[in-house]
């Protein structure tokens, strides 16, 4: 009988410290999401599965050209590219994109742009033009779009993204398997 007991308190021990690490990994570290839409098309589809790396910034900072999920205006998240960084001056013109000035080459927007025969992928702007409002991007804060330049509710509409409502960076789709994929 004690050995009975002995074995149940060791399974339920397992299955506790086992549901504790599901929860620090979840809430913590590592969260799965789901694309939905096709604002960052063609580089993420719709329905992929993707996993969010939530300490990558508490280490480190956002890189320009991350792919990063933040908590939206309207309680949903998205998914969306860093284009500029705090006390960046962003820019678009004649389909070119220009941060303090310099051109930025986009190679993901490559196949996109070839396809377009009826202006530009991205139409001109300046921050000002967008509900940032000023000059260059506020500090503690990131401008965002989406790689589907002419279907992304972005920066462009919704402002700059304050890092607080940031969730983490993603890399990696893992379903569909057909589609296993680390993306730039």
């Amino acid at each position: 009988m004690a050995k009975k007991k002995n074995e149940v308190w060791e399974w339920t021990k397992a299955l506790i410290i086992a549901v504790l690490l599901a929860v620090v990994i979840r809430y913590f570290l590592f969260a799965p999401i789901v694309v939905d839409g096709l604002s960052m098309s063609p580089t993420l589809h719709d329905q992929d599965r993707m996993i969010v790396n939530k300490i990558g910034y508490t280490l480190g900072k956002p890189k320009r050209f991350d792919i990063i999920v933040f908590h939206a205006p309207e309680q949903k998240d998205y998914i969306k590219r860093i284009i500029g960084l705090p006390g960046d001056r962003v820019e678009y013109k004649d389909d070119v994109l220009y941060i303090n000035g310099k051109p930025y080459e986009e190679p993901y927007l490559d196949a996109q742009k070839a396809k377009v025969q009826d202006g530009p992928l991205t139409d001109d702007f300046t921050l000002e033009d967008t509900p940032v409002g000023q000059k260059t991007v506020p500090e503690g804060q990131l401008f965002v779009m989406g790689d589907n330049r002419r279907f992304s509710k972005d920066s462009r509409h919704i402002g700059a993204v304050p890092m607080g409502k940031v969730l983490g960076k993603t890399k990696m789709v893992y379903w569909p398997v057909k589609d296993f994929r680390m993306v730039k």
